[in-house]
């Protein structure tokens, strides 16, 4: 234990309040160059430049957009419901700026006036504080289809509502062997789990759940193959079609703000969060105000423990904008197939699996700890073969085609021939 000493009430008001500002600043910038680094990334899958010309490698293309919506021309639907329609943006971006603040960016610091623990708000009910607020953002969605009277948006509305809820349920099923070897829904409490007592990084003993949680990620962020509330080729936009100007980028600001959070509970719940392998250095936890337990506190480990988070949240965002540019658009039965009749029966038996596998340890008095997570790991990668390979088999993605014709005929398409005045015909010799 280390006594490094509390804030007093004043330190904490001004360090709360700089922290407030600060990380609010940070998301804002980071969701501006978001938004350029996926149209360079976009660029180069597609084989082609993209933004260059604005700035030293079209570094302030972002400042460009943001004035450009700035001075749009704001635009009303006159049977739309102007209230609601104001109200939707206002309610998606509020979640999505405020759920950042129970996530835990770096060792704490220590300074002359007290230990600063680098988190808005350690919560004691942190993860489900972030279900909570992530759970309204459908509410924001949903608003602005029905309030823009335009059955495009609606129907984005509807599909946004449908798929969030079902997706929920899997990603909070998908949280729940977490909480059972953390012993707490502190994020605060999962790395010091992570770092410490299992000496692992939970991706390895719980990765069929890691597996679950992204997928569930990318369904609740509305990202491809996922975006079936904003299908530009069926809906034209989805649920902002009506939108313009600011109140358009709000809804994009919710977006990228939303896949800033979840890369960020991926590296904290599953990745260690600001956790450095293979050094111990580093490990440490706020037991009491001021009271570290571990290794003692430095500002140097501050800054290196959050260069190491940052690192694995833009790893994580990286894969929300591949995934994007790389995967086709599943169809919508395709999606709830996939929330409903594999992800929601999967995570329950994973679930009762994880159970079991405690259980057993328990009962063998194995410690907790590398031999516990080695134990579990080695479950784990057995559960994720039953998954991939026997659970699946082409009844997600494959397409109702392979529900529906032997395989032989999908072997072998017989060619089409011209049988006169347009009609085509197989010529398979009937």
């Amino acid at each position: 234990m280390h006594d490094v000493g509390a804030l007093s009430r004043t330190a904490f008001l001004i360090v709360s309040a700089t922290m407030v500002v600060g990380v609010f600043t940070l998301i804002m910038v980071a969701v501006a160059l978001f938004t350029l680094l996926e149209r360079r990334l976009s660029a180069w899958i597609q084989d082609r430049l993209g933004p260059n010309r604005v700035g030293p490698q079209g570094i302030l293309q972002p400042v460009a957009d943001g004035l450009k919506n700035l001075l749009k021309e704001e635009t009303y639907p006159a049977q739309a419901s102007r209230i609601y329609f104001l109200l939707a943006p206002m309610l998606s971006i509020t979640p999505a700026l405020i759920t950042f603040a129970v996530v835990p960016f770096a060792a704490p610091l220590p300074t002359p006036w007290g230990l600063v623990e680098m988190v808005i708000a350690d919560l004691p009910i942190g993860i489900l504080y972030i279900l909570a607020l992530t759970s309204l953002g459908v509410y924001g969605i949903v608003m602005a289809g029905w309030s823009s009277n335009n059955k495009y948006a609606f129907l984005g509305g509807l599909r946004a509502s449908a798929q969030m809820v079902s997706y929920e349920v899997g990603l909070g099923l998908s949280l729940i062997p977490v909480f059972m070897l953390a012993g707490n829904v502190t994020l605060t409490q999962v790395v010091w789990t992570q770092q410490e007592e299992l000496g692992l990084w939970l991706a390895l003993p719980l990765g069929l759940a890691f597996f679950l949680f992204v997928i569930s990620a990318f369904a609740e962020t509305n990202r491809l193959p996922f975006d079936l509330a904003e299908a530009e080729s069926e809906l034209i936009t989805g649920y902002h079609t009506e939108y313009s100007s600011m109140k358009f980028s709000m809804f994009f600001i919710a977006e990228y703000s939303n896949v800033l959070t979840a890369s960020a509970l991926m590296a904290t719940l599953f990745l260690g969060g600001w956790d450095i392998p293979f050094w111990q250095g580093d490990d440490m936890r706020v037991v009491a105000p001021g009271v570290v337990q571990g290794a003692l506190p430095a500002w140097w480990k501050t800054l290196l423990t959050l260069g190491v988070f940052a690192g694995k949240t833009v790893f994580f965002v990286f894969l929300f904008m591949w995934v994007r540019w790389t995967v086709p658009r599943f169809r919508y039965d395709q999606v709830m197939h996939l929330g409903w009749k594999v992800m929601l029966p999967t995570a329950l038996a994973y679930i009762t699996l994880v159970g079991t596998s405690m259980l057993v340890l328990d009962a063998l008095d194995v410690p907790f700890g590398l031999r516990y997570g080695l134990f579990l790991t080695a479950v784990n990668l057995v559960a994720a073969i039953v998954f991939l390979w026997l659970l699946d088999r082409d009844r997600v993605i494959g397409g109702a085609t392979y529900r529906r014709l032997p395989r032989t005929a999908l072997r072998r398409e017989p060619p089409l021939v011209t049988a006169g005045e347009g009609v085509v015909l197989p010529n398979d010799g009937t």
